[in-house]
């Protein structure tokens, strides 16, 4: 590298140095030099104080010190510089522009020698055409040819030159002159550094319009104006602009800086500035103004703008449209959503990916499935690339149509086509492959995921819980789920997917103890956690627990006007302690309530409250299908093999005047049966003989009577059955005939073998075999 001084005005080597230096055996006198002859040049643009910078920036100290010079000589003479400059500086006063050392490399030093600068900050063909330029300044204006007065100039001077040639130019038609003969040359490019030097030209004089202009070429070149630019711009108005409104174009740079930081909210102020003083926008202005009202959330006043510039004759532009399409979809209005998109078909705008996601979007969300499906074959006719975010949407709304295949197919192909980065993509497959109860592909698709190192989310957790919920994997559920409660409090259908788990897996152990935590967290219920955990209390006899629970959830503004919540507080409470907040009407309990009071009938039965449970069933005999409830409830005392509860239950709706349904009284006539309990059977028989009785209690009845050994009974039944014109089936024939036989009551068999031919009984397998076993012992 080669260090070379550039002066300003006065050569390195003066005729008469500042200060004696110490002489030297290695360093020569310096000689007095001739003075050069040519034209000083002094530098026209003098610190303004309506200029943002007076272009004299410090240079940036370097993070890297230099190398240290090993010449002693040449340590000399730069220590010996610094004094001149000192010097110089004291002589000149605060004003002094000094020389400052320029790093060069050895083909910029030789070219440095060649401009023949002798010491001046410009070279000589630099000098001459300043000079010549200036000199138009005593003609009159379009008195010359500025292409005839620089011809000698052309494919000389470099950009950077003819930029020194405009900065040095005192009168602003020299200026403009020498820019439009700027444009025409080779070595001209489009730059902000050119039309700043222009603003400030004719800023200093007060030239509004031309700097308007500049600026606005400016634009149009593709140039980005930086902060110097733009506070050049804003210095010229407040130095000259009183009274004077910016042009449209002015106004649309600034509006559309503001947007870039996403201002929005000065953008729109800017706005409302420009409506009052009647400034007269454009296409540009509104497509700026709507997406700021869009972003900043106002929603009327968008659309307001929007139906404005087309009442103007303005054609909105995709992106316009796209904004306001996605907003309409995220406010749920439909109609405006399509009503924009049909506006765009009928311009014959094609939309962007952006807005055929938001319009999936709505469209999935609303349930248009068949909708959805048309815009993607629509795409791929108008040849719109689908992003992951499309297709993601596109394997929901398959999943959401059982189009299994299909989705996962799309799924392989988002994979195929290197799109599929995002875990939103991936959660969507596994919830499809859920839906469809395919609970190890869904696993699959999130070990996949974290195989390839994709960060799961907290709803990635909640998936991954919801898979082994299915499969009833409790240690790896219960793993998930602290890992869920490591990125905060888990939600309530988490929680309630677990208690689910627990019920299922009849460890209701635990399902207290996990409610006994949730609670203690506390975690923000929902309705359906409410429920699940008022279940595990029915089933557990916790009457207590489940008193605070419905106190606490009725003081809560999101329940307090809950049917459910409603139904249990008046249930468990008196009527002179019941809420204000509750409706005990039976208007009240005939509109969703029979859950509540089924779960209230296992809690008292629980806990053996015989008048409770009289008590609910008289409020659930008078709501609509409040029978089915007990029977229902009957049905599963029964299934869990809790038997006396059944019978209580059942007891208790037969001393209401009400019977069960068939179905749950044939359920606990099989049963006592299987247990020969016939007594018991016939106990329950009696108590519903005297009403209608179905087909089901008379079979279940016959196949009591055959399990306890009591075959003549079972035909006595039968011949009474038939007698009334009931077809008992098949399977119930065989049993009795199958029990006549074993008990030696071969002609009551052979009768019920003949009746069953004579009434064209169609027989199966079973029934034959039957038949001619009970045939070959009769003999």
């Amino acid at each position: 590298m080669a260090l070379a001084i550039e002066p300003l005005k006065t050569s390195f080597i003066c005729t008469t140095p500042p200060l004696p230096l110490k002489p030297s055996k290695n360093l020569k006198s310096c000689q007095n030099p001739k003075k050069p002859r040519n034209l000083i040049i002094h530098c026209s643009v003098h610190p303004d104080p309506w200029s943002l910078s007076t272009g004299n920036r410090p240079k940036p100290i370097s993070k890297n010190p230099k190398n240290p010079l090993s010449d002693d000589n040449a340590r000399r003479i730069i220590k010996g510089k610094a004094r001149y400059l000192s010097v110089l500086r004291r002589n000149q006063g605060p004003q002094a522009q000094t020389p400052k050392w320029i790093k060069r490399t050895p083909e910029q030093m030789v070219q440095y020698l060649q401009d023949d600068r002798n010491g001046h900050l410009y070279g000589k063909h630099v000098v001459a055409a300043i000079r010549i330029v200036r000199s138009l300044a005593a003609r009159p204006d379009g008195s010359y040819n500025m292409r005839e007065v620089m011809g000698s100039f052309v494919a000389k001077l470099s950009f950077r030159e003819m930029c020194v040639v405009l900065k040095e130019q005192r009168g602003w038609r020299q200026a403009r002159d020498f820019f439009g003969w700027m444009k025409l040359q080779l070595s001209y490019q489009p730059s902000v550094i050119v039309y700043t030097i222009l603003l400030r030209v004719y800023g200093q004089v007060g030239k509004i319009k031309l700097a308007e202009q500049a600026f606005l070429e400016m634009l149009e070149a593709g140039c980005e104006p930086d902060e110097v630019a733009c506070g050049t711009m804003l210095c010229t108005y407040a130095r000259w602009g009183k009274g004077i409104i910016p042009s449209i174009a002015v106004f649309n740079f600034m509006l559309s800086s503001l947007q870039k930081k996403s201002l929005h909210g000065k953008v729109i102020d800017l706005w409302r500035e420009m409506v009052d003083k009647g400034v007269v926008p454009n296409s540009f202005t509104y497509t700026v103004v709507i997406s700021s009202l869009v972003k900043d959330g106002l929603v009327e006043e968008s659309f307001k703008t929007f139906y404005e510039m087309k009442n103007l004759g303005f054609v909105p532009e995709e992106v316009t449209y796209s904004l306001l399409i996605s907003l309409s979809s995220k406010t749920g209005n439909r109609d405006e959503a399509i009503k924009l998109y049909e506006d765009m078909r009928y311009r014959r705008i094609v939309p962007s990916n952006y807005t055929c996601a938001s319009l999936l979007t709505l469209y999935y969300k609303n349930g248009d499935y068949s909708k959805a499906v048309s815009l993607f074959s629509e795409m791929e006719k108008n040849k719109i690339v689908a992003d992951e975010v499309i297709y993601g949407l596109l394997i929901r709304i398959y999943g959401k149509l059982g189009l299994y295949e299909d989705a996962e197919k799309t799924f392989k192909e988002t994979e195929q086509l290197g799109l599929l980065t995002n875990e939103k993509t991936y959660i969507a497959m596994a919830q499809v492959h859920l839906n469809s109860g395919n609970f190890e592909k869904a696993l699959t698709i999130m070990e996949l995921m974290r195989s390839r190192n994709i960060w799961f989310s907290r709803f990635s957790y909640i998936v991954l819980l919801q898979c082994y919920v299915m499969k009833e994997d409790l240690a790896s559920a219960e793993a998930t789920f602290q890992a869920l409660s490591k990125t905060g409090l888990p939600d309530a259908g988490s929680c309630n997917d677990m208690l689910n788990l627990y019920i299922k897996l009849d460890l209701l152990e635990k399902a207290k103890d996990f409610i006994f935590q949730i609670r203690k967290d506390p975690v923000e219920f929902d309705m359906e956690l409410c429920k699940t955990v008022m279940k595990v209390y029915c089933k557990k006899g916790m009457l207590r627990d489940a008193k605070q629970l419905i106190q606490e959830m009725g003081t809560n503004g999101l329940f307090k006007d809950s049917e459910f919540i409603q139904t249990l507080s008046m249930v468990m409470h008196e009527e002179s302690e019941r809420p204000d907040y509750v409706d005990d009407t039976v208007e009240a309990l005939n509109q969703n309530n029979t859950l509540a009071l089924e779960l209230m009938l296992g809690l008292y039965s629980e806990v053996g409250n015989a008048c409770k449970v009289e008590e609910i069933l008289k409020m659930l005999l008078k709501t609509a299908g409040g029978l089915s409830v007990a029977s229902h409830l009957i049905s599963k005392f029964i299934r869990e093999g809790d038997i006396s509860k059944a019978q209580n239950l059942n007891d208790q709706l037969v001393k209401l005047g009400r019977g069960a349904e068939d179905a749950s009284i044939a359920s606990l006539i099989t049963l006592y049966g299987k247990q020969h309990k016939l007594k018991k059977a016939i106990e329950v028989f009696s108590a519903i003989e005297g009403c209608t009785s179905g087909k089901l209690i008379y079979i279940s009845m016959i196949d009591a009577y055959a399990k306890c050994g009591k075959a003549e009974e079972a035909y006595h039944l039968y011949e009474e059955v038939t007698g009334k014109g009931i077809e008992l089936g098949v399977v119930s024939i065989s049993k009795v005939v199958h029990a006549l036989a074993n008990y030696g009551k071969h002609q009551e068999a052979e009768n019920v073998i003949r009746r069953s031919f004579q009434d064209g009984l169609e027989l199966d397998t079973v029934a034959y075999n039957t038949f001619i076993n009970a045939m070959l012992g009769a003999g």
